[in-house]
């Protein structure tokens, strides 16, 4: 990767005669007072006798034009901030000018400060001749209003150009009230100059957008909020804006877009746009995803093309962690929240497949009960392949994508036919039945706790056709062997390991639950016979006493009825 890194101060990048360029379609400026009030506290904190040395600003990312111009990947609304904040110091000085406070002494540092930090402004025409050049939002109120300050308009103004004046206004204020009662502009010089030897970046320089996102992939790796969905955006953008286009196209576009993100957030986009992706096309790699798209996306019809595809994709892809939203009905609100609890998102290219190629977004009965049929499937092949036998994802993954590209070239045209596509992800009964007897579930927590329910409530009404709700707070999970014994229990080895085998877990009604919480055997036995529960009730009347052969011996029980009641009849031999 073709990179450079290097520790700079706000002097050093501003100082030296370089330019920095946002991204004409890169996001508007959006930090509010809360962001005000944080880089303020910090500034005080390194302005003030005896604080900080120097503060931290975190990285920057910029991609290299020429030696002395870079185009802002990440960073811009730091540098927007605190190209404000020199602004708001000049304001000051030239407003002590004015008032007649060593008139040209402030005038003079005023020019000095806009050399450094801001430009020159041509002494012909007044036109700005920024060092920072801010996005196509927002550049012209920068250039045309802040930079020269002139006054500032309240109306007709972008939310985001509004944010740009009542920033500018906020620290002007604060600058004021740095300078107290003296009036002296040498303090604000002063404060301005001591600041920007003070803060330092991490600066990563790349030479192109490729080796931008990888970098983001890098540092969101190690917790740096970025945003490579920014990047994809202004890849894109700038493809349709290099061709012939009228402007309302790209105001259409952006509109598209946005609506898109506002939908998905930003933080979710590139992974919706991974999922997409697979559910057409070979399966990328998450490093390698924006490679392959500014690879497909070469001219403004292939980007109209992409933009027009999500749109289409963008509605499923958010239903499906949502089992409660407006978009399913009862059986498909249960199957996508059983994949929700499994936390198993493996399926969803092949369920946008299908959602776009089956279903074809129609009211159509027989189509949606074609799509219910291979969500069915999916939740079976994700209890037996992910929570029962844990296996890698990586083949799973590569099966579900074969399988997608099949179905979005019409290769494979019926659930029927799909469900069969997907055999070898389907763990054969007696690789589950032997994974299934060794299974242990740390039940501390709360999704392996909402799972263990789950499958014991299945079974019961497997045994008893009793359809309980397992999401009820009537019953508890129970261990038979409590997870914290008592003395008594002593006489089973390793009892800590063992009360974590599903054969060691029934179901109890809550208030049975709690009275029998730490007793000894013959206690819990009494309460289980009297239980409503079949499934507890057979403990009772099947074991006189507990101990870990009486768990073991229960656990293939369990196996056996589970291998029944988690298959696909497709796969049976």
């Amino acid at each position: 990767m073709n990179f450079n890194t290097a520790n700079q101060t706000w002097r050093q990048l501003f100082g030296n005669g370089t330019t920095y360029i946002v991204p004409r379609f890169q996001r508007d400026y959006s930090w509010k007072q809360d962001q005000w009030d944080d880089l303020w506290m910090d500034i005080q904190e390194v302005s003030s006798a005896g604080g900080d040395a120097s503060h931290y600003m975190g990285y920057l990312v910029l991609q290299a034009q020429d030696p002395k111009s870079f185009t802002v990947i990440d960073g811009q609304q730091r540098l927007t901030t605190l190209s404000i904040l020199a602004l708001a110091v000049i304001k000051v000085l030239l407003e002590l000018a004015d008032g007649g406070v060593a008139a040209d002494m402030n005038r003079r540092r005023a020019e000095q400060l806009r050399s450094i930090y801001i430009g020159f402004l041509d002494p012909v025409t007044l036109v700005a001749r920024p060092k920072l050049n801010l996005n196509r939002n927002n550049n012209a109120f920068y250039q045309d209003k802040l930079v020269p300050l002139e006054k500032l308009p309240q109306r007709n103004l972008r939310s985001s150009e509004h944010l740009l004046r009542k920033a500018f206004e906020w620290f002007v204020k604060k600058v004021r009230e740095t300078g107290g009662k003296d009036r002296n502009g040498e303090i604000f010089a002063k404060f301005i100059d001591d600041l920007s030897d003070r803060l330092f970046f991490t600066v990563v320089t790349v030479t192109d957008e490729l080796n931008a996102f990888r970098v983001f992939e890098t540092l969101n790796s190690r917790g740096v909020r970025l945003s490579p969905t920014d990047l994809l955006k202004n890849h894109l953008f700038s493809v349709v804006a290099g061709g012939t286009v009228h402007e309302s196209d790209i105001e259409a576009l952006e509109r598209r877009w946005d609506h898109m993100v506002g939908m998905l957030g930003s933080e979710d986009f590139p992974n919706f746009l991974r999922v997409h992706w697979n559910s057409r096309n070979k399966l990328v790699r998450e490093v390698d995803l924006f490679k392959v798209i500014r690879e497909s996306t070469g001219d403004r019809a292939a980007v109209f093309e992409l933009v027009r595809q999500m749109e289409g994709d963008v509605g499923l892809y958010t239903a499906l962690p949502n089992p409660d939203g407006d978009y399913w009905e009862s059986d498909g609100a249960k199957l996508v929240r059983l994949l929700k609890m499994f936390n198993v998102r493996q399926p969803w290219p092949l369920l946008l497949a299908v959602g776009r190629s089956i279903a074809g977004g129609e009211s159509n009965p027989a189509k949606e009960e074609e799509f219910i049929d291979i969500l069915r499937a999916c939740v079976v092949i994700s209890f037996r392949y992910n929570v029962i036998c844990g296996l890698a994802t990586n083949e799973q993954e590569r099966t579900y994508n074969a399988v997608a590209q099949k179905v979005s070239n019409a290769e494979l045209t019926n659930s029927a036919q799909i469900i069969r596509a997907l055999s070898d992800i389907y763990v054969t009964d007696r690789q589950f039945v032997a994974a299934f007897e060794e299974k242990r579930f740390k039940t501390d927590s709360a999704r392996n706790a909402q799972v263990v329910k789950y499958m014991l409530f299945e079974i019961e009404r497997h045994l008893a056709g009793r359809d309980l709700d397992s999401a009820s707070a009537r019953y508890n999970l129970e261990h038979i062997l409590p997870q914290n014994p008592s003395p008594q229990w002593a006489d089973i080895p390793d009892a800590d390991d063992a009360a974590d085998l599903l054969g060691n877990m029934t179901l109890m009604e809550k208030s049975a639950n709690s009275a029998i919480a730490n007793a000894d055997y013959p206690a819990k036995r009494a309460a289980y016979a009297r239980s409503a529960i079949s499934l507890t009730t057979r403990v009772a009347e099947e074991n006189e006493t507990w101990a870990l052969e009486n768990i073991r011996r229960r656990q293939h029980w369990l196996a056996e009825q589970a291998k029944g009641i988690w298959r696909l009849a497709q796969f049976d031999k």
